[in-house]
């Protein structure tokens, strides 16, 4: 097999960091890919990984996640790898705030964008669903919503004791994240959104983003575009996968809805996810979503596939395309050849993925181990 002409060289600098729970192995995973890529195809393109220690052993030691300064030694680098952050002795939302969400919002990656697919060679909890019947793209609304962080609490301990969350919309964040969705449709094949709130019972937030989403429409009259009550749509996701194409909704809908997609996808383990700042002025991040997973920590049978496929989206983000397009054919043959972690129905382990897809990606690029 001749190999794949790539024009240009680039160097991108990645920073990486695999934080708690099976990030390290699953990271690890996807650097060796990565270097396996740029070594198949020559150099064409390159990386330099930067490791960053930020992680829940850090703020136990620290009492902090990120040192002084640390954002602007983000900031250097063309993206982040990210692997997930959370620990049994740390309180989910000391975590999620300390790490994730203090990158995410100081640089606007304001665009969640979440893929699925049924890969080949796996198979959908859905009794009819097939490969093409859940080719979506979900685009969350990243900065605001009900991750806002806005609310309190008071008079702790007593029967009144009140709690406030605060779910914020503003014209600005709401419109801008919906002509990205828009923009994304109009380049799939189908060019069809489904626009997702719960306008119903919501009568203020969500009003608004329905209005400012038919407003926005008129601007991409080759879109078609439908809306849905979130709760009516998990059942259309459920029943009637291959009438969706790209959705958009807030941060928590999106959230919820996003998990589900992975889950009748046929795992937690495959999906990725990119928190993009579409203007580019910061570098965007990019994870697998199943989280810190503890309770296979350190057994090796975590799924490396949804870090491999976050780095597709990485690569594309960069401009490396026919390299992302590379990768995920890479990473659908070996699910076709039945090498599967448990979570979709197989045997093998971490490494025994890792090495399958290298080796296939080798194979892409007209190169042999050793080579």
């Amino acid at each position: 097999m001749s190999p794949i002409a790539i024009p240009g060289k680039h160097e991108y600098s990645i920073a990486c960091m695999p934080a708690d729970g099976i990030g390290p192995e699953v990271i690890g995973a996807g650097v060796e890919v990565l270097k396996t890529m740029s070594e198949a195809s020559s150099g064409a393109f390159t990386f330099q990984f930067e490791d960053y220690d930020w992680s829940s052993d850090t703020y136990k030691k620290l009492g902090k996640y990120i040192p002084d300064g640390g954002l602007e030694d983000l900031r250097r680098h063309d993206a982040i790898l990210f692997g997930a952050v959370g620990a049994p002795d740390v309180p989910d939302h000391i975590s999620l705030w300390g790490l994730r969400l203090a990158i995410c919002q100081p640089f606007q990656q304001y665009a969640n964008v979440r893929p699925t697919k049924i890969l080949r060679g796996t198979e959908s909890p859905l009794r009819k669903a097939k490969t093409g019947d859940l080719d979506w793209v979900i685009i969350r609304e990243n900065s605001e919503g009900e991750y806002a962080g806005q609310g309190g609490r008071s008079h702790r301990g007593q029967p009144w004791e009140t709690s406030t969350e605060v779910s914020i919309f503003t014209r600005h964040c709401v419109e801008r994240l919906i002509r990205f969705a828009f923009e994304i449709a109009q380049k799939r094949p189908k060019k069809h959104i489904t626009v997702v709130t719960k306008s119903n019972a919501q009568r203020n937030g969500m009003v608004m983003w329905d209005e400012i989403a038919y407003e926005v429409a008129k601007d991409f009259p080759d879109v078609q575009m439908d809306k849905m009550l979130v709760d009516a749509m998990t059942c259309r996701m459920v029943l009637q996968p291959n009438s969706i194409d790209t959705i958009v909704a807030t941060n928590l809908h999106a959230d919820i809805l996003s998990d589900l997609a992975a889950a009748l996808a046929g795992s937690i383990g495959i999906a990725p996810t990119s928190n993009l700042d579409p203007t580019r002025k910061n570098p965007s991040m990019f994870e697998p979503i199943h989280g810190s997973a503890f309770d296979i920590t350190g057994k090796g049978v975590a799924n490396p596939v949804g870090t491999f496929w976050t780095a597709a989206e990485m690569l594309r983000w960069l401009g490396e395309e026919q390299a992302a397009d590379v990768l995920m054919e890479c990473i659908e043959k070996v699910c076709e050849a039945g090498i599967l972690t448990r979570d979709l129905g197989g045997t093998a382990g971490t490494k025994e993925v890792t090495n399958a897809v290298c080796e296939e990606v080798r194979k892409a690029y007209g190169r042999k181990r050793g080579d």
